[in-house]
């Protein structure tokens, strides 16, 4: 498999995403991103929601973490918490060594630009460009040159490079996801994170989606977090941390999509 020198870095045999720490000794290595009892409340008084009461986890680098949980146990609040897409009542959420929340709102926006890429269920791509624009957008926002070696890596994985021209709406729902990757990872960032990228494909984008970030995270080196309700799509992972009334209920390593149904079942999902 063909990788660019520019993604080339690390360890002999081990080749990670340029920044990206790594070291034989994994209990030495700043997770990618964790969580010090975080709460999130909704509302005041009698109307007050608690969506997350306290949770402390942490996500390595280098590995697929998959979050589940029955409807309302947290999981997409918890992702938008310590994605900075969402401020938290109380606690503290980390990417790699930074507090987020002692960032102000430019701070937050440069770490959301610099070190995080999103995928979401609904693609959000911009209608108006194309998927070529959307694509190098993140590097546009910021006034970066985009890398071409590594762009041309992630259009020839992902099987996009002759739908460059096409609007959003020319696409089909698994290539506008593809093309949502790509531009998730253009900027080269420290950590993925993903809410339900295969919420709105069939079956084959789907297994085509989640075999590209397994790859990624096998190949490359690269840390992705996903939110998912499917546990097929949480067997490409390689730890499954389960959520329940805003908490943490538990976790597994090395999941099978049976594995992961049966934990769901004992929560109530």
């Amino acid at each position: 498999m063909y990788l660019p020198d520019s993604v080339v870095a690390g360890r002999v045999g081990v080749p990670v995403l340029t920044g990206m720490t790594t070291t034989g000794d994994d209990s030495r290595v700043t997770p990618a991103a964790h969580a010090v009892d975080l709460g999130k409340t909704y509302g005041a008084a009698s109307a007050a929601v608690r969506a997350l009461d306290g949770i402390s986890v942490a996500f390595s680098r280098g590995r697929f973490t998959a979050v589940m949980g029955p409807s309302g146990s947290g999981k997409s609040t918890l992702m938008h918490c310590m994605a900075g897409l969402d401020r938290p009542t109380s606690g503290h959420s980390f990417i790699g060594g930074r507090d987020i929340g002692s960032l102000d709102d430019a701070g937050l926006t440069r770490l959301r630009r610099d070190s995080i890429g999103f995928v979401f269920q609904s693609f959000n791509l911009v209608p108006t460009l194309t998927a070529a624009e959307n694509i190098t957008l993140p590097a546009d926002l910021a006034g970066r040159k985009v890398d071409r070696a590594w762009l041309a890596y992630l259009l020839d994985q992902l099987g996009i490079g002759e739908r460059l021209a096409h609007r959003p709406s020319e696409l089909s729902g698994g290539q506008q996801q593809r093309v949502a990757c790509a531009r998730a990872l253009v900027n080269k960032p420290e950590l993925i994170f993903a809410d339900e990228p295969t919420g709105n494909l069939d079956s084959n984008a789907s297994a085509g989606l989640l075999d590209f970030l397994r790859r990624s995270v096998t190949e490359l080196g690269q840390s992705i977090v996903m939110v998912t309700h499917d546990p097929r799509s949480a067997a490409y992972a390689d730890r499954v941390v389960f959520l329940s009334d805003g908490t943490v209920a538990g976790e597994i390593d090395h999941p099978t999509a049976d594995s992961v149904l049966e934990r769901m079942r004992t929560l109530g999902a």
